[in-house]
C-alpha cells in the first residue's frame, strides 16, 4: 500500500474517536506536521475530513454519505448465496438464509437437498418463531429488553413433544445462544426434521441474517447433522467477511505473499 494513502487511512480511526488537532493527528502518524497537514487538506478537499472553527478536525459529511449508501445497497442474499450453494454441495442437505421483518423471521434464500426425502419450505414464508434454528438467532442479538418484549407476546405452539413450551424456557434458549454463538432444532417443529445455524454479521458485529442447515432424520441423524457444525459456522463467517467487506487473516497473508 502507498505510505501516503496508509497515512491518510490511518487519519480516519483517529478522528472517530472525536475532533482532533493536527499536533494530535500528527503524532498518531508518527510524521512530521508540515506532512499531517497536507495529508488532513486532501481529505478536507474530498470532504473525508472536516476543519472546525477551533482548528480541530473531525470526520466529513462525505465519509458519512458514502458509508449509508454503501450499506443500503448491500443486498447479504446476493452476497451470501455462492456460500448457501456452496455449502449445498458440501453437504448435500437443505440451506436457508433468513431475515428478521418486524416480529417475523423469513427465509430470503433456499438450495434444495439433493436427496429424494426434502423438506417443504419456500422463500417468502415466515419460520415457526420459538422452534426454528434462524429465528433463535436473529432474536437472541435483539437487546435483553426486545427479548422479553417479544417472549411475552408470541404463542408457543407445541408442533412436537420437543417444542419450546413457554416464554421463560425461551428466553433461557435464546441466552444460550447468544453465549454458545449457533442454534439447533432437533425435532422441534417437526420430529423427522432437524437443523442446525449459524448468525450472519455486520460490520458492527450485530447479527444481519441467519443461515441454516436442515435435514430428515432418514437422511442424516441429529448427532450427523451437528457435526457439520464447524461447516456452517465457516460458511457463516465467510458471509459476515463478505457483507462487512473484510477479510480473514490467512487470505491477507496470501495476497501479500502473491503480490
Amino acid at each position: 500500500m502507498s505510505q501516503s494513502v496508509e497515512r491518510a487511512l490511518g487519519i480516519l480511526p483517529l478522528l472517530a474517536k472525536g475532533p482532533a488537532g493536527l499536533g494530535e493527528v500528527a503524532d498518531e502518524l508518527g510524521v512530521h506536521k508540515s506532512t499531517a497537514l497536507r495529508l488532513l487538506r486532501t481529505l478536507h478537499e474530498r470532504g473525508f475530513v472536516y476543519r472546525q472553527a477551533d482548528g480541530r478536525y473531525r470526520l466529513g459529511a462525505q465519509l458519512f454519505a458514502l458509508a449509508a449508501e454503501a450499506v443500503e445497497n448491500l443486498d447479504v442474499r446476493e452476497i451470501a448465496h455462492p456460500h448457501l450453494v456452496a455449502l449445498n454441495k458440501a453437504t448435500g442437505h437443505t440451506i436457508h438464509l433468513a431475515l428478521l421483518q418486524d416480529d417475523e423471521v423469513v427465509y430470503i434464500d433456499k438450495v434444495d437437498s439433493r436427496y429424494p426425502v426434502r423438506m417443504y419450505s419456500r422463500i417468502g414464508k415466515p419460520v415457526p418463531l420459538t422452534v426454528a434454528a434462524v429465528a433463535k438467532l436473529l432474536l437472541a442479538d435483539l437487546p435483553e429488553g426486545e427479548r422479553r418484549s417479544l417472549a411475552a407476546r408470541i404463542d408457543y405452539p407445541r408442533y412436537t413433544a420437543r417444542s419450546t413450551p413457554d416464554a421463560a424456557a425461551f428466553l433461557r434458549e435464546l441466552e444460550l445462544v447468544r453465549e454458545q454463538g449457533w442454534a439447533a432444532d432437533l425435532g422441534g417443529h417437526e420430529e423427522s426434521i432437524n437443523c442446525v445455524g449459524a448468525p450472519v454479521r455486520g460490520p458492527d458485529g450485530r447479527v444481519v441474517a441467519a443461515l441454516s442447515v436442515s435435514a430428515p432424520s432418514v437422511v442424516v441423524t441429529a448427532e450427523g447433522l451437528v457435526e457439520l457444525l464447524p461447516l456452517v459456522r465457516g460458511t457463516a463467517d465467510a458471509v459476515s467477511r463478505d457483507y462487512s467487506g473484510s477479510q480473514d487473516p490467512q487470505q491477507d497473508q496470501q495476497e501479500e505473499e502473491d503480490s
